[in-house]
C-alpha cells in the first residue's frame, strides 16, 4: 500500500484489455432485478404438486416484488436480493364432488438472510367448504417442498448468471481470478456485545459528551458515501439484516437493532447527518451524528463528529465506531483505513 499522501497504484489504470478497475479492486455492481422477475416467473409457470391425494398445481406468479443485484470487491462475489412473492394455486380432491378450487402461496422474505428450511410460506384457499380446505392442508404439506425446491434453483442460478464477466482479469490475463461467491453474512452475523457502562441518570437529565474522529479511507467519496447508504452495502458490512431507508427522514436500523435512528441530511459524496442511538441508552435519548466527507487527490477524509453521546458511553462508543464500521468498512470492501484523533 503506498503511503499517506504519496498516492495509490490501486486507483491508477493499468494498461489491459478491459482498462478499468485494475485488480478487481473498486465495487462494481449488476442490477439483477429484471433477470430475477423473469427467472422466477419462469421457474413457477405450470409446476405440478405430487399428491396421491389431489391434483393440485401452482399456475404462476401474481407478484413478484423487490430487488437483486451481484457485486464485486477485490474478486469476491456479493450477491443481495429480496423479494415479496405471491403465487397462483389450484387443485381438484381426488375422489371428491370433481370441483377445482383455487388460492394463494405467499413468500414475503426470500433473501439472502434466511435459509430456504426458514422460509415463511403462507398458503391460502378462496373458498371456504370441506373440500378446499382439505386441498389447502395437502398444499401446505406437499407444495411449500416445491417452493422452497424451485426458490433454490432461482438462487442458485442467480449466482451462475451473474458471476460471468464480474471478476475482470488483471493485467496480462486473459481468464478471471477463481471467483469466490459469497452471501453477505461472510462468516457470522455481526452482534454488538461490547462491555457496557451502566448509564446514570439524574430524573430525565442524561450527562452528555461528544466524540469527534478523524480518519482517512483508501476510496473514493463515492465509494464511502455509498457503502453507508445504500442497503447491500450495509447489509454487507454489518453482516446482518439491515433496514434502511436513506432519504431525509428515512429510518435505519442496525446490528440487530442495537443501533436505530434516522437520516436528517443526505448531501451525496460529502455528508451524512443522522439521529442516532444505542439500545442500551436511556429510552428516547438520541444523538446526532455528522459525519463528513471530503476527497482527496489520494485518499478521502472523513470526520466523525457525534454529539449528546451519555458520557459514561462515551469510551464504548468510541471503539464501536472502529471496530463495527471503520475496521468492518476495511475487511468487507478493501477501504484501507488510517485512524486518526479520536477525542
Amino acid at each position: 500500500m503506498a503511503k499517506w499522501g504519496e498516492g495509490d497504484p490501486r486507483w491508477i489504470v493499468e494498461e489491459r484489455p478491459d482498462a478499468t478497475n485494475v485488480n478487481n479492486w473498486h465495487w462494481t455492481e449488476k442490477n439483477a432485478s429484471p433477470w430475477s422477475q423473469e427467472r422466477i416467473k419462469e421457474l413457477f409457470n405450470n409446476i405440478p404438486v405430487k399428491s396421491d391425494l389431489a391434483d393440485l398445481k401452482i399456475k404462476g406468479v401474481e407478484k413478484c416484488e423487490g430487488e437483486a443485484c451481484a457485486n464485486n470487491r477485490k474478486g469476491k462475489l456479493i450477491f443481495f436480493y429480496e423479494w415479496d412473492i405471491t403465487l397462483n394455486w389450484e387443485g381438484r380432491l381426488n375422489g371428491g364432488t370433481g370441483s377445482t378450487y383455487s388460492g394463494s402461496i405467499k413468500v414475503p422474505n426470500l433473501s439472502e438472510e434466511n435459509d430456504m428450511s426458514d422460509l415463511d410460506i403462507q398458503i391460502s384457499v378462496k373458498d371456504f367448504c370441506e373440500e378446499a380446505e382439505k386441498l389447502k392442508e395437502i398444499m401446505f404439506q406437499q407444495g411449500r417442498n416445491v417452493v422452497r425446491e424451485l426458490l433454490g434453483k432461482y438462487v442458485t442460478s442467480l449466482k451462475e448468471e451473474f458471476s460471468k464477466g464480474m471478476i475482470l482479469p488483471k493485467k496480462d490475463e486473459t481468464k478471471p481470478d477463481h471467483v469466490k461467491s459469497l452471501t453477505t453474512n461472510f462468516d457470522k452475523k455481526v452482534t454488538m456485545t461490547p462491555v457496557m457502562s451502566q448509564i446514570k441518570t439524574v430524573g430525565i437529565k442524561v450527562d452528555t459528551s461528544t466524540i469527534k474522529q478523524n480518519n482517512k479511507f483508501q476510496c473514493t467519496a463515492e465509494e464511502f458515501y455509498s457503502a453507508l447508504t445504500r442497503i447491500e452495502m450495509v447489509t454487507a458490512f454489518t453482516r446482518g439484516h439491515v433496514k434502511l431507508d436513506a432519504v431525509k427522514g428515512g429510518k435505519f436500523e442496525l446490528f440487530g437493532g442495537n443501533i436505530t435512528g434516522s437520516f436528517e441530511e443526505l448531501v451525496p459524496n460529502k455528508k451524512i447527518v443522522q439521529h442516532w442511538r444505542y439500545k442500551q441508552w436511556p429510552e428516547g435519548h438520541y444523538s446526532l451524528v455528522t459525519i463528513d466527507i471530503d476527497q482527496k487527490s489520494d485518499h478521502t477524509d472523513v470526520l466523525l463528529t457525534q454529539s449528546a453521546v451519555p458520557t459514561s458511553e462515551i469510551e464504548v462508543t468510541k471503539t464501536n465506531w472502529e471496530r463495527y464500521y471503520w475496521e468492518a468498512l476495511k475487511h468487507t470492501f478493501g477501504y484501507g483505513v488510517h485512524l486518526g484523533d479520536s477525542f
